[in-house]
């Protein structure tokens, strides 16, 4: 997204650029035919889902057939490697290997050129035994039959040169110095491979052979396959997200041909490389929960996001945020509390909606007196809550549906209460902040002027409609195509209209926002088979059971810190995906309802990107404010620290997740809310309007711990705290050149 602008309307502040699009450091910029190409190409690929998921021929959510591919019927399996397939091509024809571009040491350039041409006919060949095997399948020869006859051409006709072009490439993508404005060779060639492994893959899972998957009996080349369709995902998920994930992915893979050699929990069978392979690309793996929701809700999703884009509504979304809470003291910085919820929910990552809207709030922030690691940190906690937000939550809550089974309804009324004590407290952090530094809010002339903001307010129609079709019993696709629609619709309402050109244009903005979540799903089932394939998830449920049986609380501490480790510096979906397969199913056996063990693990999965070490949302607003990226993570921890308590509390009061009579959850909200307040206040250090000792601090955090349990007992004793911070405040205050003094003792 390019750096958003703030121009002058009337003396205001209005934002402008909130929905550019993000131009990252090794994207490709093409020009001419090269960019109208790729522009087609990223919006057939976004329409095509589109299309297939509304009703070409489909039938439920069980398998999708399309009437114009009567050879290639594409029920789910080969929907969703079609759909990887897509983003791997189009993700290595847009993004480099490198950082920069033409920085590769090569001492002759037409070597490596001669070297890429030669790639090339070696992967078109695996491309050409591919459509040969098709064609001989669909003719008839079913493979028992011809194994003797054709097994060691599909080695040598498909397996060997699949690997030699697909590794290949991959050395030879180092040493390229095709300029930031051509396609590099190299990178065509892992795109005709991506193309072989899904040719290959669509063919053999028509047929029988996907019920021998994880078995001797499994055709070689699905093993072959396997092996360069990993290699892909790995290095395209390495060029749009960096090394964490597939450092961790690594690992993973690694385990699984060493964990014979491990003791204890860690040790696993020993695992034949073709069984490994033949499985791994499957829905016990890349084709699994992950890429079942980046096929479906998620591409949906990041469409609906594409057409706000397109008809400018983030935009509005901003200016309204700043009209509403920007008279405030420490205004830009409960602009951006507002902002990045909104624009967050939709995002998907904590990390590009930092970059969204963080250009336009951060420096508004230290501009009006934040600390430049403050204004980051604030931002990234924001941005990060936008992550919980009821009802998209990044795309986290239809991931939780797929891997729960729980209606999506359902985990999307249970994070209300959650989502509202995370913002309330960040607030209140930042409100806190604001009066300890003697903050006012903007000037009114500074400002977007609120009535014309409420006459716009047929822009969030798009988000209405989605919201009233989601619990009205649509289905999300239904819901989620409704909304798109009206997004086009009430774009006519404003200087934006969307015609022809502008969806074609919204269409390839999904196209290109897609690759990186699908990049990062498929990767994530990279991790899902591994512990499928091991059993290493039902070893570590037993530890934690084990632990369970010494203190459960130290068992839910351990799943948190784990959850957090495996998240670190991955986007929101891969982190909840792979803490969901090793933490979630060992909280289930602790007793602990299914619904709060996936809402354990998904906020502390989310909650990752602020914690230091790792933390992507954190670095990401130190960039932009200029500040040292471990102190801003370190702030950003702070701010969010709410975010980190309530979680435990969904084992104690299960009322905090809508469990339970309205009574029961309005007295568990209302008595939360004071909690994060309490806390809020202890943490900053500011209470009734002044500042607090240390030890009116610990009492003010001690009843905020009380408040937020929810029980008759602890709200009594949490009042009764609160009451004695109360009067210990007004007898003791902090005086100048001294740590504390007694009213009235001189």
């Amino acid at each position: 997204m390019s750096e958003s602008a703030i121009r002058t309307d009337d003396q205001a502040i209005v934002a402008e650029g909130i929905d550019d699009e993000t131009v990252e450091a090794n994207r490709r910029l093409f020009s001419g035919w090269r960019a109208l190409l790729i522009a087609s190409l990223a919006a057939l690929y976004a329409a095509f889902h589109m299309a297939a998921l509304n009703g070409l021929s489909l039938s439920g959510m069980t398998g999708i057939e399309l009437s114009f591919l009567p050879s290639f019927p594409l029920e789910t399996w080969n929907f969703r490697i079609v759909h990887v397939a897509g983003a791997l091509f189009l993700g290595f024809m847009m993004f480099g290997p490198r950082l920069k571009f033409g920085d590769a040491a090569v001492s002759d350039k037409a070597l490596s050129q001669r070297i890429a041409w030669v790639l090339l006919a070696i992967a078109t060949v695996a491309c050409a035994a591919a459509i040969r095997i098709a064609v001989r399948i669909q003719d008839g020869a079913m493979w028992n039959g011809i194994a003797d006859e054709y097994r060691n051409p599909e080695i040598y006709f498909f397996g060997i040169p699949l690997l030699i072009a697909t590794f290949g490439a991959l050395l030879l993508g180092w040493l390229d110095k095709t300029p930031r404005n051509r396609f590099a060779l190299s990178d065509l060639v892992l795109g005709v491979c991506a193309i072989a492994v899904a040719l290959y893959l669509v063919t053999i899972y028509g047929t029988l052979m996907r019920n021998s998957t994880g078995t001797p009996f499994a055709p070689i080349g699905i093993s072959l396959a396997a092996v360069a369709g990993v290699a892909l995902i790995m290095e395209l998920t390495r060029r749009v997200t960096g090394f964490a994930l597939i450092v961790i992915a690594g690992i993973f893979l690694v385990y699984v041909f060493t964990g014979h050699l491990l003791p204890g929990f860690l040790n696993s069978p020993k695992i034949d490389w073709a069984r490994f392979f033949s499985q791994v690309y499957t829905d016990a793996g890349i084709l699994g929960p992950t890429t079942a929701v980046s096929s479906t809700y998620i591409i949906l999703f990041i469409i609906f996001a594409a057409f706000l884009q397109a008809s400018k509504v983030g935009d509005y979304f901003v200016n309204f945020a700043f009209a509403a809470a920007g008279r405030t003291r420490g205004g830009p910085a409960k602009v951006a509390i507002f902002a990045s919820g909104l624009m967050g929910m939709i995002n998907g990552t904590s990390a590009g909606n930092v970059v969204a809207t963080g250009s336009l709030t951060i420096p508004l922030m230290k501009k009006v007196g934040y600390h430049r690691k403050t204004a980051g940190a604030v931002e990234a906690a924001a941005s990060t809550g936008g992550q919980i937000m009821p009802p998209i939550m990044g795309a986290g809550a239809f991931i939780m549906a797929e891997i729960t089974g729980i209606a999506y309804t359902d985990i999307a009324v249970a994070a209300i209460i959650p989502a509202v004590l995370y913002f309330v407290s960040v607030y209140f952090m930042v409100d806190f902040e604001a009066a300890k530094l003697g903050m006012r809010g903007m000037r009114e002339d500074g400002l977007p002027k609120l009535g014309k903001m409420l006459r716009q307010l047929y822009l969030f129609i798009p988000i209405i409609i989605l919201i009233y079709a989601l619990f009205a019993g649509y289905s999300v696709i239904r819901a989620g195509t409704l909304a798109t629609m009206a997004a086009a619709v009430v774009s006519w309402l404003t200087p934006y209209r969307m015609g022809p050109r502008s969806i074609g244009k919204a269409f390839e903005i999904a196209g290109v926002m897609s690759i990186q979540i699908i990049a990062v799903c498929a990767c994530a089932g990279i991790i899902v088979g591994v512990i499928s394939l091991t059993g290493v998830g039902a070893r570590f449920s037993s530890l934690l059971l084990g632990i369970a049986d010494t203190s459960q609380l130290l068992a839910l501490f351990f799943a948190m810190c784990i959850s957090i480790l495996l998240g670190m510096g991955m986007p929101t979906t891969a982190a909840y995906a792979v803490a969901a397969s090793v933490v979630a199913p060992g909280l289930v056996q602790l007793g602990i309802p299914n619904l709060t063990a996936h809402f354990f693990v998904f906020y502390f999965a989310v909650l990752s990107a602020i914690t230091p070490p790792v933390a992507l949302a954190s670095y990401a607003a130190a960039g932009i404010s200029g500040a040292n990226p471990m102190e801003t993570s370190v702030t950003s921890f702070k701010i969010g620290i709410a975010a980190f308590i309530v979680p435990f509390m969904f084992f104690y009061n299960g009322a905090l997740l809508m469990d339970g009579v309205w009574y029961e959850v309005l007295r568990a909200g209302i008595t939360a809310i004071i909690g994060v307040f309490l806390l809020s206040s202890g943490v900053q250090g500011w209470f009734v309007g002044k500042r607090a000792v240390w030890f009116v601090r610990v009492i003010l955090i001690a009843a905020a711990l009380f408040m937020i349990e929810g029980g008759l007992l602890s709200d009594g004793i949490g009042i009764t705290l609160v009451v004695a911070a109360v009067a210990v405040q007004k007898l003791w205050s902090p005086a100048p050149g001294a740590s504390i003094r007694v009213r009235g003792a001189d």
